[in-house]
C-alpha cells in the first residue's frame, strides 16, 4: 500500500491547520493531513514550513528542525534526526541555508524519505522549490 503521505501529495504529512496552502486540493478527505492537488506543492508546503522554522521560531540545526518536525511526543525523534542526517551526510549540528535550493531539496528529500519509507522523486521536489 502507498504510504499516506504519497497518496496525499503531501511527502512531509503536513497535519491540517487553520493555514491556506497554495495547491490544497478542493476536498480534504483525510481528517489529519493535508491534501494537495500534486507532489510539488507538497514539498513547497514542506520548504515553506522548514524555512519558517528558521525565521520564525529560530531553528539553526538540523536536529533543531526535526525536534519542531517530528516531537518526541509522537516519534523517535533522536531517530529521525539520524535518518535525516544519514540521507543528508551531513552531521546533526549543521546549519543549512534556507535560501539555498541544493540545500533545501536535499532536506526536504530526506524528510520525504523518512516520512514515507520510499526514495523523493528529486523533479518533484525541485518544482515544488520553483513554487516559492
Amino acid at each position: 500500500m502507498t504510504a499516506r503521505g504519497l497518496r496525499n501529495n503531501n511527502p512531509g504529512n503536513i497535519r491540517i491547520t487553520k493555514d491556506k496552502w497554495q495547491g490544497l486540493s478542493e476536498k480534504q478527505t483525510d481528517k489529519s493531513f493535508f491534501q494537495f492537488t500534486s507532489m510539488p506543492y507538497g514539498y513547497r508546503a514542506l520548504i515553506r514550513t522548514l524555512q519558517n522554522y528558521r525565521n520564525k521560531w529560530g531553528c539553526k540545526t538540523i536536529a533543531d528542525f526535526i525536534k519542531r518536525w517530528a516531537p518526541e511526543n509522537e516519534n523517535n525523534t533522536s531517530g529521525y534526526v539520524t535518518r535525516v542526517c544519514r540521507e543528508m551526510q551531513v552531521p546533526s549540528t549543521y546549519v543549512p541555508d534556507v535560501h539555498d535550493k541544493a540545500t533545501m531539496c536535499a532536506f526536504a528529500a530526506a524528510i520525504s524519505q523518512v516520512e514515507n519509507g520510499a526514495p523523493a522523486n528529486m523533479e518533484d521536489v525541485r518544482k515544488g522549490w520553483e513554487l516559492l
